[in-house]
């Protein structure tokens, strides 16, 4: 019971890739993911109201490559990009490297569980009934494209005595298909009555690492039409007719 797995790590390697993206051993490892800790809860703090989805970090040998998804690019970067460069030294002086920015945009939010789940945190925050965020929530991926969306909330729900969990889902979200793309979003709501944790599963359909190419030729060569087979009967049926 309870042995949940987390639905990109169990993906990481196969249609998943890693938001950090460097090698190194011992002293030198500890020293370096305690460093990308820290960027991210640096630009995290930073970037509170722009929409950050994810925080992509790329080291080589004395240069840092930092890549943030976020859903409002223009306040990351400010008016004339100050707000970009202000948060470009801040990160330099903290590791003492060079540090490159890139700022990627999400074009499709609603799709974007963490944006999904940080949305409906925000407005259990402001008393909105969690019933209708989570309703939103889900008829708003669904419309725009997604093949199924499972929302879960827990804790005292409405300012209840008792905690509680309540779920919203649509659509189907196959859990343990490796292949299908699953985006997953954890986020806690902080209210007068206690923490509210918000999870979201976007099932966004599957993804075929070794067999794209191969899949559109498939049916062709192994299935025969209908209208081939009756072609190939039709001389049996006359040849018996005519014994």
């Amino acid at each position: 019971m309870g042995r949940k797995v987390h639905p990109i790590g169990f993906r990481l390697g196969y249609i998943k890739d890693w938001q950090s993206k460097w090698f190194a051993e011992g002293e030198e490892y500890t020293r370096q993911l305690h460093e990308d800790i820290e960027l991210r809860k640096l630009i995290s703090k930073e970037l509170q109201s722009a929409g950050v989805s994810r925080i992509e970090i790329e080291r080589s040998a004395n240069k840092i490559e930092i890549s943030v998804y976020t859903a409002k690019p223009g306040i990351v970067i400010g008016k004339r990009g100050t707000n970009v460069d202000t948060l470009k030294s801040a990160l330099e002086r903290k590791t003492g490297k060079k540090i490159k920015l890139n700022i990627k945009e999400i074009h499709q939010p609603e799709l974007d569980a963490q944006l999904v789940a940080e949305s409906i945190g925000e407005q259990i925050t402001r008393r909105v009934s969690y019933k209708r965020a989570m309703k939103q929530a889900v008829q708003r991926a669904m419309r725009l494209g997604a093949q199924g969306v499972k929302v879960r909330c827990s804790g005292r729900l409405g300012g209840a005595e008792m905690s509680r969990v309540h779920e919203e889902a649509e659509g189907r979200v196959p859990r343990h298909t490796l292949r299908a793309d699953i985006d997953y979003a954890q986020v806690h709501a902080h209210t007068t009555y206690g923490r509210i944790g918000v999870k979201v599963w976007i099932y966004k359909g599957e993804v075929f690492p070794n067999q794209v190419a191969k899949s559109p030729a498939e049916p062709a060569t192994t299935a025969p039409t209908p209208a081939l087979e009756r072609r190939e009967r039709q001389p049996r049926r006359n040849s018996n007719a005519s014994a």
